[in-house]
């Protein structure tokens, strides 16, 4: 596989520098700059030496067939980034700025960006092509039983896209419920690394073995096999996690929460800000009176809907939606539990199964957002009942509303909206909402917003 890998990479620098020869002539054509008469080829050298030198910033060509695409969209603005304002500052530093107008130089950077975000869609979905054909995989070993080796290989079978290919287990203790091949104890490592094709070693081991696991590590050092370990971090905590270290000592801090800063807050909400005028002056100044007018037309009741949900630290607030069900309909059914939109739900509107389909039932929320008590992207709101009900069956459920809600989130982007048939349904909601509120950063909403996007128009089958 690394030498797959390598293939990948080399092809993915050869586009790259065939998209910054078909970038600059275009955009010369585009601004129609006489000024540039033929190729500038210092131009174009030092374009590239930046473009490949940013990407130790930006590490765009590092494998990454796991993540999602939106990552590696927000992955590559953010390289366009770093490589304008290093062009600039050079072309303005060596005084050649004014060879290059303004104009050219945007042109430019929106056609390369768009380029490389095209070439990497379409290698990204040549390699999903191949390991859906069994090809490109990873063969790795599991040490260890733990539950963090059955998460794992629950995993890697469910997203192929993750490139690997668990071929059995070795632990002093065969476990009956791990679904994997149980290849031996511990003392066969060596044996099944010499016997096998193996290309990475995952160690899941409880994590007071220590010296099980560096007696592992010690092995697979021996015959260069690549490990990783799977700490079950949850034993520890269920806040922040993150690894330094002091000296060569690696530390395992338990630290504030990301939206705990008051720089990160300000930058979500000016985000948040911005985000929603816009939308309202491009989007909903036209789209709401147009959604209106047909809900009018087609159904009697309100225009809105209006629901009680739980903010940030369990504040009511009233969350906004376009109302698509019959006005007849109730949100509480006989039993006095939630009665959850279902598939084929009959109090749901013609149009509404067009707005709840394409999501745009939830746009009214900008309105939430703008007066701050939601934002573009958190964990989603749950209406007062569905809280109350989960709270006492869900684990850390109450967690989530440790920041601000959202019109969409990680959650929603993984395929977790809609209904929740069971407790564990909401938990893996909850689960994702929680890693979201631990990992926050600005690109982590970046990507949620392109992924939902993205979803709108490929279809979501939980969108009922």
């Amino acid at each position: 596989m690394k030498k797959q890998q390598q293939f990948l990479r080399n092809i993915s620098y050869a586009l790259d520098i065939i998209i910054i020869l078909i970038a600059y002539t275009l955009a010369k054509k585009i601004t129609l700059n006489i000024g540039l008469q033929g190729f500038n080829y210092n131009f174009l050298l030092l374009s590239i030496v930046l473009w490949f030198s940013m990407s130790f910033f930006s590490k765009i060509y590092i494998e990454k067939r796991s993540n999602k695409f939106s990552e590696e969209m927000v992955q590559i603005i953010y390289h366009s980034i770093l490589f304008v304002v290093s062009l600039t500052s050079l072309l303005f530093f060596l005084n050649l700025n004014h060879k290059f107008p303004s104009k050219f130089i945007i042109v430019y950077i929106n056609i390369l960006a768009f380029l490389a975000i095209v070439t990497k869609y379409g290698i990204r979905k040549k390699v999903h092509a191949n390991l859906n054909k069994g090809i490109f995989y990873d063969y790795v070993l599991l040490v260890g039983s733990t539950k963090a080796a059955d998460d794992f290989i629950q995993a890697v079978r469910k997203y192929y896209y993750y490139g690997y290919k668990c071929i059995g287990y070795i632990d002093d203790q065969k476990k009956q419920t791990l679904d994997a091949d149980y290849l031996g104890s511990l003392k066969s490592l060596s044996n099944i690394l010499q016997s096998k094709n193996i290309d990475e070693v995952f160690i899941a081991l409880p994590t007071n073995e220590n010296q099980k696991i560096q007696n592992c590590i010690s092995i697979c050092d021996q015959y260069k096999i690549k490990v990783r370990i799977l700490p079950n971090l949850t034993e520890i905590t269920s806040g922040s996690v993150y690894i330094n270290n002091i000296g060569l000592l690696p530390v395992v801090n338990v630290g504030d929460l990301p939206l705990d800063k008051t720089e990160n807050r300000l930058l979500k909400r000016g985000f948040d800000i911005f985000f929603s005028i816009l939308f309202f002056l491009l989007i909903g100044i036209w789209i709401f009176p147009l959604i209106g007018l047909i809900i009018k037309l087609t159904s009697k009741g309100p225009v809105f809907f209006k629901q009680e949900r739980w903010g940030i630290n369990n504040k009511k607030i009233i969350c906004y939606k376009f109302r698509s069900m019959i006005k007849e309909s109730s949100d509480i059914d006989e039993e006095g539990r939630y009665n959850q939109a279902q598939k084929d739900d009959p109090r749901i509107t013609l149009i509404g199964r067009i707005l709840r389909k394409t999501n745009m039932d939830e746009l009214p929320q900008f309105w939430n957002v703008l007066i701050g008590n939601m934002s573009v992207v958190g964990p989603r709101p749950h209406p007062t009942q569905l809280n109350l009900e989960s709270m006492e069956t869900v684990d850390n459920y109450m967690l989530r509303h440790k920041v601000i809600p959202g019109i969409t989130g990680l959650a929603q982007v993984n395929g977790c909206r809609g209904e929740t048939k069971t407790t564990e349904d909401m938990q893996r909601r909850v689960n994702f909402d929680l890693y979201y509120i631990q990992r926050w950063n600005f690109w982590l909403d970046l990507q949620i917003i392109i992924q939902t996007v993205i979803n709108i128009f490929r279809g979501d089958q939980n969108a009922y």
